[in-house]
């Protein structure tokens, strides 16, 4: 068993080497104009984007074809094996595929890529070997050159797959951006989870849910008392005697701090004695998270929520623990 330093020692080597290749991968975007062409010719296609390779190649293909569905780009994941059983049949006329091998003369693609070719769809193979056999046949050339694998026998596919993945990275957010694909865009294809509640999720939908405390300007004491223990969420807002415009907030806090402040004429204290004016809101219509983002930013755990500038009930830190986004 390696000592901890050691331990330590070898991770920082693998992690340095990969980031160097990384930086290396983005050298070579200089040396051709291929990518910038690849990305064009996708965004003229209608059809898919159809990722092919085998073993690690074919798990980062997997994770490829999951960047570019959920970036607006339609995309296929098609194992080179099965290919020739069958699963190129899932190729149509107006697709574009990405082959991805590190040697690219594996005896696979090298059969595959005569099959692609009279398919008659463009295809770009990601290589780290630029002047391999599926790099001579490819219209565009997605470079990712590797020296060495951090393996320290130079054989497990590390810093190569990793190369691999964040050049897909770099085409999918050119085609993001390209797109214009919007947050909005973004939202509508992760709506589950905590990310799609981030992009989606409306103060409305929350505060809906929870009680409307509130008080006129001149309610007694009593009437406030009752209106916050009552519907438990801390405060209550104060709406002004003629037509209910909202003026103020009181919370658990400020009655305490009342009790010092008019400690013997208690029966004279009416909301307006004790409101905190021109207090913090948020929108029905605001996301979520900006709520979150208010409450943290001045150290509360309630937010009045309005409507076309009216009270409309209120947020709490709760309801956005209980919907996980904190």
């Amino acid at each position: 068993m390696k000592l901890p330093t050691e331990l330590h020692r070898i991770a920082k080597k693998v992690l340095l080497l990969e980031a160097e290749a990384i930086q290396g991968v983005a050298a070579a975007l200089d040396e051709r104009p291929d990518f910038a062409q690849c990305v064009e010719a996708i965004l003229a296609r209608r059809g898919r984007v159809v990722v092919t390779g085998i073993g690690k190649s074919a798990h980062i293909a997997g994770k490829m074809v999951a960047t570019f569905n959920s970036t607006g780009t339609p995309a296929l994941f098609m194992h080179a094996a099965d290919a020739i059983h069958g699963d190129l049949g899932m190729i149509q006329a107006d697709d574009f595929v990405i082959a991805i091998s590190k040697s690219g003369d594996t005896p696979e693609i090298k059969v595959l890529v005569p099959l692609l070719k009279r398919k008659g769809v463009p295809l770009a193979a990601l290589v780290s070997n630029a002047d391999s056999y599926l790099a001579q046949q490819a219209d565009f050339i997605l470079h990712a050159p590797v020296t060495r694998e951090a393996c320290p026998h130079n054989l497990a596919p590390t810093t190569s797959t990793t190369a691999a993945l964040a050049l897909g990275d770099a085409l999918a957010v050119c085609l993001l951006e390209s797109r214009d694909f919007s947050r909005h865009d973004f939202a509508n294809l992760h709506p589950g989870g905590t990310l799609g509640k981030q992009l989606y999720l409306k103060v409305g939908d929350l505060s809906r849910q929870n009680q409307q405390p509130q008080v006129a300007e001149s309610a007694p004491l009593h009437d406030i008392i009752l209106e916050i223990s009552g519907k438990r969420l801390g405060a209550t807002a104060v709406l002004a005697d003629d037509g209910g415009a909202l003026v103020g907030i009181i919370t658990d806090g400020d009655l305490r701090r009342m009790l010092t402040d008019h400690a013997g004429r208690l029966d004279a204290v009416r909301a307006r004695d004790i409101l905190t004016p021109s207090p913090v809101t948020v929108d029905v219509d605001d996301f979520a998270v900006e709520a979150l983002a208010r409450m943290q930013a001045r150290n509360i755990t309630q937010l009045l929520v309005t409507e076309q500038g009216r009270f409309s009930g209120f947020i709490h830190l709760h309801d956005l623990l209980r919907e996980g986004l904190v």
